[in-house]
């Protein structure tokens, strides 16, 4: 039976024709082989599995071919092609520096250095993850690689360019390899497909290469798996049933019923996306993603900027032409916001819910009172219309007429009365804000003013309301309070004191006010300047116990605690001097060795 070989090491490049994706570093080694302007170290860097390495092993095989071709390539015939395919090449040598990085090992390669060539001209060094090196031995391998023997050249291979230090990224020419693109990816796959004799849509290949991102060998592993999976015919369905991959019909349906403002129906499609074991972030980058192509897909000039299938992209191009450009760019703004979120939020569900439902009603109409200019209000749109549309459906009365409920009042409104019995309804009073409680500035001014009446009242506009207040207030007046109700409206009325008023309130949060004799209520401050302030106020303090107390005969008095007498502290001195009067001999030995107090 013949030994089974992955794609990536079957079908891995041998020549720099046949390198994928790179065609701007692979024609600029082959004019430095052909004609003979070698540099003394080369570093190429990109991502993982876009053909470093390989470049890096068809690159010495060419710098030792002894009769390459015109182009640059190796003729793949000579002696030192042979033994460079046959693993038995004594002028090229590779190191893994993820696991040779000490000091050491860099110094036995130095000294390999020194040894010529025995068969071509030159000896190569690869050394892949050359950023793994300690930075000893960066130190150790700078000196060779400053000045290198004439038949030594170099080749780093790295993936994080930036852990290299600057004095080694100076003396190397610097290739840097770009990621694939999937077109080129989804090319590539298709040859091994041919070649492995499996048949494939080409949907599925597109899938593979989005998920391979960009580099080639992880586009050939998932193909290996993705063959296995379906036994030699891949499809579009098995490859992401295979690699769990949330099928791009989804995004499409999200999309549509966004635009046609179905927040229920979004809300039963994302509950069947979470279901099968996707996560909230992954649907909210892959719709981002999505609509993203749909905006691209509106511009000839940017459509070739979507990386997928061609069948794919007609698609795109479909449901772009239902799209305006404030529905998608309103989309992509929220999306992004949630994505930033979702991280920190402890309802990560409830958050790509209240996402998706913000999307669906940005093509939805405003409400008619909402103003054409200015600010323009914060309204909860309908999120369920058909339920709203079910309410205002005609409904039939008692004598089988169907009526209409929304036009009723308009009607009503618009009918003139043939009998004294069809009079009008009454008009609904408006409720203003300005009418619920009273402002602070009203309470102060009500203190103020004459007490004519009993009752606190803010100045009303309505002789009805008036007389209303009256009524509760005349009702409220004998209601008895508890010291713990007392204590609670104390604390919420410095609470809602005004700003210029915020040093006294801060005073009186720590004031404890006490029911004397009820309704008699009586409070003790620190000093006179504090009573002086309250005074000032106290009408209004007065006023705003009545009200949330309800209880019109509350009467307030404002006293100053008595001073308590203050212990004097004695200096050193006081105390030196009480300590002699006690014991005498401490002024003895005072006057004995001629001491001072300090």
């Amino acid at each position: 039976m013949e030994e089974y070989i992955v794609s990536a090491r079957k079908y891995r490049p041998m020549t720099f024709g046949s390198v994928v994706g790179q065609q701007a570093l692979t024609t600029t080694l082959k004019n430095a082989v052909r004609t003979q302007k070698l540099a003394h170290a080369y570093l190429f860097c990109g991502p993982r599995g876009v053909g470093k390495t390989t470049c890096a092993r068809i690159f010495a095989k060419a710098i030792n071919c002894q009769t390459p071709t015109a182009d640059g390539e190796a003729c793949g015939q000579c002696e030192s092609c042979m033994s460079f395919n046959e693993q038995r090449s004594l002028n090229i040598f590779e190191l893994d520096a993820a696991s040779n990085n000490s000091v050491e090992h860099i110094k036995t390669l130095m000294e390999q250095t020194r040894i010529p060539p025995q068969v071509g001209r030159y000896k190569v060094f690869i050394i892949d993850e050359v950023h793994m090196l300690s930075t000893a031995a960066f130190n150790a391998f700078l000196k060779t690689l400053e000045e290198p023997p004439a038949h030594v050249i170099f080749i780093l291979a790295t993936t994080e360019k930036h852990k290299i230090l600057p004095t080694i990224l100076s003396r190397c020419q610097i290739y840097d390899f770009e990621r694939m693109s999937v077109g080129d990816t989804i090319a590539h796959l298709k040859q091994v497909a041919q070649n492995e004799g499996i048949s494939y849509e080409e949907q599925a290949l597109a899938v593979i290469a989005e998920k391979a991102d960009g580099g080639m060998r992880d586009a050939l592993s998932i193909f290996d798996q993705a063959a296995s999976f379906c036994q030699g015919n891949i499809t579009y369905q098995k490859v992401i049933e295979d690699l769990n991959v949330l099928d791009a019909d989804y995004y499409f349906r999200l999309v549509d019923l966004s635009l046609d403002n179905k927040a229920s129906d979004v809300m039963v499609l994302l509950n069947d996306i979470l279901s099968k074991g996707f996560d909230g972030l992954h649907l909210v980058g892959g719709l981002a993603k999505h609509i993203r192509n749909v905006m691209m897909a509106h511009d000839a000039q940017t459509l070739p900027l979507i990386e997928t299938s061609d069948e794919q992209r007609a698609r795109y191009q479909q449901q772009a032409a239902r799209c305006n450009n404030r529905f998608l760019y309103g989309a992509l703004r929220l999306l992004n916001q949630c994505d930033i979120n979702y991280r920190q939020s402890g309802n990560k569900r409830l958050l790509v819910e209240l996402t998706l439902i913000q999307v669906a009603q940005l093509t939805q109409p405003d409400d008619p009172g909402t103003p054409a200019s200015g600010p323009r209000p914060r309204r909860l749109k309908i999120l369920f219309k058909h339920l709203v549309d079910k309410s205002k459906a005609p409904q039939v009365a008692d004598n089988g007429k169907t009526t209409n409920t929304a036009a009723a009042p308009k009607a009503a409104a618009t009918a003139q009365p043939t009998t004294p019995a069809a009079a009008a309804p009454a008009a609904v009073p408006l409720l203003r804000m300005g009418q619920l409680g009273h402002s602070w500035s009203q309470l102060k001014q009500m203190a103020e003013a004459p007490k004519t009446s009993p009752v606190m009242a803010a100045p009303l506009t309505n002789s009805t309301q008036a007389e209303a207040d009256a009524n509760k207030t005349e009702q409220a007046a004998d209601s008895a309070f508890t010291q713990e109700e007392l204590g609670r409206q104390w604390l919420s009325m410095c609470n809602r004191m005004p700003q210029q008023y915020s040093g006294i309130a801060a005073r009186m949060k720590n004031m404890q006010p006490q029911v004397d004799t009820l309704p008699h209520v009586t409070v003790e401050v620190a000093n006179e300047q504090i009573k002086a302030e309250m005074e000032r106020i106290r009408g209004s303090i007065a006023a705003t116990l009545k009200r949330d107390l309800h209880n019109s005969a509350i009467t307030l008095t404002i006293s100053v605690a008595p001073q308590q007498p203050q212990e004097h502290i004695l200096t050193r001195v006081e105390v030196y001097k009480l300590m002699c009067k006690d014991n005498p001999a401490i002024e003895q030995l005072e006057r004995m060795f001629d001491l001072d107090l300090a």
